[in-house]
């Protein structure tokens, strides 16, 4: 079984910063990649970033040059540090990564229960 558990969302004013984790558990062979999404009421979920096991990126073009994302490996773990917050940033926030249980098993997309992130004015 694996999981994948958000932490660091909150309430946070505008132009501040919030760093959020995701820690990947249980029975994992393989990590490919990590990332993050976000969903704001009555939006699709949308992708914020994500990173390869290799560390290359890609944002989305409203969050570049403001959040960055990175990972540990060693941890399982992924991160997402977010500067100049605004409004609308706010967003219930989503972990996903592509992970294989074996060495024959296929990758398969999980998703963590997500995070609150909320930006006042």
């Amino acid at each position: 079984q694996v999981q994948l558990v958000e932490s660091g969302g909150g309430l946070v004013q505008a132009g501040g910063s919030m760093r959020l984790s995701c820690a990947a558990s249980g029975t994992i062979f393989y990590i490919n990649t990590m990332a993050w999404y976000h969903q704001a009421p009555g939006k699709q979920r949308e992708l914020v970033a994500a990173i390869t096991k290799f560390g290359d990126t890609n944002y989305a073009d409203s969050v570049k040059g403001r959040f960055t994302i990175s990972r540990d490996n060693a941890k399982n773990t992924v991160y997402l540090q977010m500067n100049s917050l605004n409004p609308e940033d706010t967003a219930v926030y989503y972990c996903n990564a592509g992970i294989r249980v074996s060495a024959v098993s296929r990758l398969y997309d999980y998703w963590g229960q997500g995070t609150q992130v909320t930006v006042s004015s």
